[in-house]
């Protein structure tokens, strides 16, 4: 086996164990955190500024691609959620259900999976809380089945590029964004059906105990729904959002037709590689903000209101960059895989990145996104790496494992809005969701090695 430095091994580890505790704590921000401690870290092993700035360089430039399609895709995404792209499909299955509740159910997870399309998970929670609550309501149905059926759909489309989860993995193992997604496409899809049944199932039990209650004189039950009422209440509530804004899209009829078709496209370049992540939507932005807005002024000024989120993100990431480039460059990641690989079982090294894919969700409640994307993961990967595992599968198994718990976790500051806007309580929420989302990210998980892109 290779020499290990015990030096850069405890330095290195210092370094994770710094960031992850104070991230945990919320006593740092992660700008700060994976910016100064990675500095002093690598000082403290010895290195001077002209190497440290190589370190960074490098890290920068592993990050930069992904930084620059995030400001867009937040941009572009707020312009379509804005113009209402949509509010008419949502309408359309609150119709649909019909006050049935397994429809209801199902058409949920159909409604939190296109809420989700943008990647942000707050307008999720603002798209489907308050426009289904209503009707859970009405029938007598559960608000927590709500957040699980919403917080479960979204997880599995949150895969796509510009969500959180797939550029952070992306970052760390240094791959192209849209090479690293589409290998999960067909894992989205299965996912997708597995979530229909998993709310059928769901809603049939559901059915179940709401007979039980009204067997037992506890509830009465409404005979008459009114779907259509609440459809209308939704549209309501969402046109009065977008008229609370100064800058009003343009009133034109095809405005939204034009907008999907335009999101297809941008998709569509992407996926196709025909432009990269960054430049597809950096385009899109440029079209669509004239497509939406009439006048420079107006045009800006939904840049200035979605630039905190897009910032936010682009300068985590940045911060991201320097991190895993001190780690990555001054071989303190080798070190800490090589001093793991030598005090851990022979039969765990082989299989560790399944097995730490397996605990994701679970550990999503004891760290915090950016910890165990950016700290975790490199290790994992190093350790794997070993034994002649391909990154890219680490990256897959602990992505897939942990990305389903997203949103049962106390870190997340957008289920914190879910749980508000739905009258509900975290501790109840997670008890009833915990274990049907962890063992949906294992059955997930299970089926992305038999279908091989996963690999042992």
């Amino acid at each position: 086996m290779e020499d290990i430095s015990v030096w850069l091994t405890i330095v290195g580890l210092l370094i994770i164990f710094s960031i992850v505790g104070l991230l945990i704590s919320n006593k740092i921000s992660p700008i700060v955190g994976m910016t100064i401690i990675p500095i002093i870290g690598a000082f403290i092993a010895g290195f001077n500024f002209e190497e440290l700035s190589g370190f960074l360089a490098a890290g920068s430039d592993q990050v930069m691609g992904v930084v620059i399609m995030f400001i867009f895709a937040i941009i572009y995404f707020g312009i379509m959620q804005d113009s209402g792209l949509f509010n008419p499909f949502i309408r359309f299955m609150i119709l649909m259900t019909k006050g049935n509740v397994i429809i209801v159910a199902m058409a949920t997870a159909v409604i939190g999976m296109i809420a989700q399309l943008d990647g942000a998970g707050a307008s999720t929670f603002l798209l489907c809380i308050p426009a289904l609550l209503p009707l859970y309501k009405e029938l007598h149905m559960s608000r927590y089945l709500l957040l699980l059926l919403v917080a479960l759909s979204a997880s599995v489309i949150n895969m796509i590029p510009w969500g959180g989860p797939a550029a952070r993995s992306a970052t760390v193992i240094d791959m192209d964004l849209i090479d690293f997604y589409l290998p999960l496409i067909p894992i989205q899809a299965i996912g997708a059906v597995l979530i229909l049944v998993l709310a059928a199932f769901l809603g049939i039990r559901e059915k179940k105990k709401i007979s039980k209650k009204v067997a037992a004189g506890e509830i009465t039950l409404s005979e008459n729904v009114n779907i259509l009422a609440i459809a209308d209440n939704f549209t309501k509530r969402q046109n009065e959002e977008m008229a609370q804004a100064k800058e009003q899209p343009r009133n034109l009829a095809w405005r939204n037709a034009a907008n999907l078709v335009l999101t297809v496209l941008v998709l569509g370049a992407m996926m196709a590689s025909l432009l990269a992540p960054q430049y597809a939507f950096m385009i899109g932005v440029a079209i669509a903000l004239p497509l939406n807005y009439k006048g420079v002024d107006n045009q800006m000024n939904r840049v200035k209101a979605h630039a905190p989120n897009a910032l936010m993100m682009a300068a985590v990431i940045l911060a991201a960059g320097v991190f895993l480039g001190v780690l990555n460059e001054s071989g303190m990641l080798e070190q800490i895989a090589l001093a793991g690989i030598a005090i851990m079982p022979a039969f765990v090294v082989p299989i560790v990145h399944i097995i730490v894919g397996i605990f994701g969700v679970p550990l999503d409640l004891l760290t915090s996104t950016d910890a165990y994307y950016f700290a975790l993961m490199p290790i994992v990967d190093e350790i794997a790496s070993s034994q002649g595992i391909a990154s890219v599968s680490t990256a897959y198994a602990m992505m897939i494992g942990n990305i389903i718990g997203t949103f049962v976790s106390p870190f997340s500051p957008a289920l914190w809005l879910g749980i508000g806007l739905a009258s509900a309580n975290m501790g109840k929420h997670i008890k009833y969701s915990f274990f049907w989302l962890w063992g949906f990210s294992i059955v997930l998980l299970v089926i992305a090695v038999l279908i091989g892109v996963v690999t042992l």
